[in-house]
């Protein structure tokens, strides 16, 4: 792969992320070799990445590898890949579903998909999690439509909606929904719900802190304190979800609760691990309403619940975000029976990316 020729590359905003998506057939098969690249293609390790596509932020250092699927049960396949900003790393160990929502564009885009004349469903495999959601979105004459009334908060303007609906995210990091076996532990001397619908999340009371939960994301990420204490409770809870070592990767993620200020059923602040999210993730949001949901759970008692049936609103930094959560419990613990969200995508540009040269 001649670097002079550049690699086809369309690069997304898609949710209240922004990455680059990529035909596997069009990276190295080989892992070390693709995130060699994909290091150079977004300018890592750099803190502006100022030799590459990516935007100094994890939330604009992400990279989404599609393939046609073997499976019968999906379309394509979706591998997703953190890249990191000033360090040198690219990791597969979490999923993302911000970037998901881009996914069935792409695959209509890259021809993987024949689009239907009003609306297409594109079925996804998330390889990350070897779990599976459904993408549906308006494809009038065959041709994707961003333009739309959906606004999401973190994201000026409004595109067209892309309908999420998950399968199997419950505990698809993990092997279970609260993945302790506990949906209250104690770790660091403060009370957590650990809890995976999708994404590994460390529930945790902004109050038990010392924190009211409205705090903005750079008065959070400058508590040097602050970020010691949740260094510490992240390491230890991870070995009660059986992540192991969790000193150098992404998840699990920590999420502060505080009671709703803007209607919501709860505010939150999170963490990824360190920097603060200016929204949440759609991941993030389905575990936390998985986590709200269950009696007993660090959230239930502070959040205002809506009547069964209607949306969670997860209040963010910048507004809320509203998920279709619901959990039944069962004699062997709580079942997640319902994960969908609403999204949006916009393609920003198609064409080559050339990577830098090897340092």
């Amino acid at each position: 792969m001649a670097a002079v020729e550049g690699i086809p590359c369309l690069y997304m905003r898609a949710g209240t992320s922004k990455g680059a998506f990529f035909l596997a057939s069009d990276l190295p098969a080989d892992p070390e070799e693709r995130d060699n690249l994909l290091l150079r293609i977004m300018g890592t390790p750099d803190p502006r990445q100022i030799d590459g596509l990516g935007g100094a932020d994890p939330l604009t250092s992400k990279v989404a590898v599609i393939a046609p699927s073997p499976d019968n049960g999906a379309d394509v396949n979706y591998l997703f890949l953190q890249v990191g900003v000033d360090s040198a790393f690219v990791t597969d160990r979490q999923n993302c579903g911000n970037i998901l929502a881009g996914v069935g564009p792409f695959a209509v885009e890259r021809g993987l998909i024949q689009a239907g004349n009003e609306q297409t469903e594109v079925r996804i495999r998330m390889v990350n999690t070897d779990s599976n959601a459904t993408a549906r979105f308006a494809t009038p004459d065959g041709v994707v439509d961003y333009n739309g009334g959906l606004a999401i908060d973190g994201v000026p303007g409004t595109a067209g909606a892309i309908q999420l609906d998950f399968e199997g995210t419950a505990g698809s990091s993990t092997g279970a929904l609260f993945p302790s076996g506990n949906v209250l532990d104690r770790v660091d001397g403060v009370d957590v719900t650990c809890v995976d619908n999708g994404m590994p999340t460390v529930l945790i009371r902004a109050a038990d802190l010392g924190l009211r939960g409205d705090e903005s994301p750079a008065d959070l990420e400058s508590d040097g304190g602050l970020g010691d204490r949740l260094r510490g409770v992240r390491v230890e809870a991870a070995k009660m979800m059986g992540l192991g070592d969790v000193t150098d990767t992404t998840v699990p993620k920590l999420v502060l609760l505080s009671p709703p200020r803007a209607g919501g059923a709860i505010a939150t602040r999170s963490f990824l691990p360190v920097r603060v999210h200016t929204s949440i993730g759609v991941l993030g949001a389905l575990t936390v309403g998985a986590g709200l949901l269950a009696e007993g759970s660090i959230g239930y008692g502070l959040a205002v619940l809506p009547s069964p049936g209607s949306p969670l609103g997860i209040e963010h930094p910048t507004g809320h975000f509203d998920v279709d959560v619901a959990v039944d419990s069962s004699p062997d613990g709580f079942i997640v029976t319902r994960s969908a969200a609403l999204r949006t995508a916009r393609k920003i540009f198609d064409g080559r990316v050339f990577p830098r040269p090897r340092l």
